[in-house]
């Protein structure tokens, strides 16, 4: 059984561990961790999932951006722990953090992945979305939280370092 909850800043450094163990090295040097540095993730949006054990299971993460000066969330990293991949944990975990971010009054969610798994969510490719080099821009996907919350949207996404709390 997993239990989800609020990812409190005690978690801080087992989740980092989780991420470090479900991608590659060097994943702090990707363009979406630019737009992450000195900016806190939402502490609102950021849930772990644990074990009947205790032990970190999954965890995903949300970022206030700007993209050509218009609010959004930056959504990442997900990690589900290897032993429980499978499980649907990560779509519990994608699935909940953007229920959550419509129910704070958040419009529009994007992320940098592979557009066959995260169309199931309603993500599709943001063209003229600029995410920071170097970036494939097919892999820029966005989710509109409200109906056309992405149209007309473009441009640069930057960090936003003072973002509403919720």
């Amino acid at each position: 059984m997993l239990t989800l909850t609020h990812e409190h800043p005690q978690d801080w450094w087992e989740v980092e561990a989780l991420f470090d163990s479900c991608f590659a090295p060097g994943r702090t040097a990707l363009s979406s961790y630019r737009l992450r540095d000195e900016v806190a993730p939402l502490h609102a949006l950021a849930r772990i999932a644990r074990d009947e054990t205790g032990a970190m299971a999954g965890a995903i993460r949300f970022w206030p951006v700007l993209v050509g000066g218009t609010p959004a969330l930056l959504l990442g990293p997900v990690a589900v722990h290897p032993t429980h991949q499978g499980e649907g944990l990560g779509a519990m975990l994608i699935q909940g953090g953007l229920d959550g971010a419509r129910a704070r009054g958040w419009e529009r969610v994007m992320l940098v992945g592979d557009a066959p798994y995260y169309n199931r969510f309603g993500f599709t490719r943001l063209d003229g979305v600029e995410m920071p080099p170097p970036t494939n821009p097919e892999r820029v996907l966005g989710h509109a939280l409200v109906p056309g919350a992405w149209d007309g949207i473009a441009g640069p996404v930057t960090r936003w370092t003072e973002p509403d709390p919720a």
